[in-house]
């Protein structure tokens, strides 16, 4: 819990809302600090199985503060990272291969469960950028949708390129990141950046995520880490990491009681 992001874990499931409603939660410097500790700590939480990621009031993420612009045109870069006086090295690596507003947006995909953004309202620029970072996205259809970054001068620079080349054709990304232009929840699903439309994003998202949640962990878990793994590896290491993992689940105690529960016809009870 943040002045910026409010948690409730509930039977495995954790329900993480951005919390700025009165600037559409927008993305300052204490809303990258709460989503990457938010993320950084829920990796290691014990008993987590699935994480729903919304924005409370009239928007999932309206993209960057307005503040962070009128900083740029007198030759600052945003965003700030604390103790840091020269804002104009985004090169340096902070996290791993990200920098900092670059982890904001991973530290979603390397959450070891699966995270489901539900979005609604806005998703411009980087907050369209934190819900591709989201293992699946479920949209409301009237969702309005942009990689807005040329409206400012810049490139999507929050993981978007990584992230959005997983999804979308190649020409639908340039051609979105060329204009800057509003798209709508139903073009998203078109392109391949929507899991799916709905008109509760937020209710279908926590209803799929206690359905996860009842699954077998340790399966979820390394069937994350192979999807995590597979954009770095040929057909052969696919197959490898498939039978890795495999290998360690076979026999363990999650996969015992997921045989048992489908052999007596009861809901699996899965111990952390």
């Amino acid at each position: 819990m943040t002045d910026r992001i409010k948690v409730t874990l509930t039977d495995g499931v954790a329900d993480v809302k951005l919390n700025r409603t009165d600037k559409m939660n927008a993305l300052d410097d204490a809303m990258f600090t709460a989503l990457i500790e938010t993320g950084d700590r829920l990796s290691h939480e014990k008993g987590i199985r699935a994480v729903v990621l919304s924005g409370e009031g009239r928007a999932f993420c309206a993209g960057l503060d307005m503040s962070n612009f009128s900083r740029m045109a007198g030759g600052r870069e945003a965003p700030v990272q604390k103790g840091q006086s020269d804002l104009g090295q985004l090169e340096r690596r902070t996290h791993g291969i990200a920098n900092r507003a670059q982890y904001a947006a991973l530290v979603w995909r390397n959450l070891p469960v699966p995270v489901i953004a539900a979005v609604h309202g806005v998703a411009f620029g980087g907050g369209f950028q934190i819900a591709l970072g989201a293992d699946m996205r479920y949209v409301a259809p009237e969702t309005r949708l942009s990689v807005m970054e040329i409206k400012w001068g810049l490139v999507p620079d929050m993981a978007g390129m990584e992230l959005m080349r997983h999804l979308a054709r190649d020409d639908i990304i340039r051609e979105l990141t060329y204009t800057g232009r509003i798209f709508s929840g139903e073009e998203a699903l078109a392109y391949g950046f929507a899991t799916r439309l709905s008109q509760d994003p937020y209710a279908d998202a926590m209803a799929s995520a206690r359905e996860i949640a009842d699954k077998s962990p340790t399966a979820i878990r390394a069937g994350k880490r192979i999807f995590n793994a597979i954009p770095s590896l040929d057909a052969a290491g696919i197959l490898l990491a498939e039978s890795v993992e495999q290998d360690k689940l076979i026999g363990g105690a999650h996969q015992k009681e997921a045989i048992m529960a489908n052999l007596e016809k009861r809901r699996p009870v899965f111990q952390d």
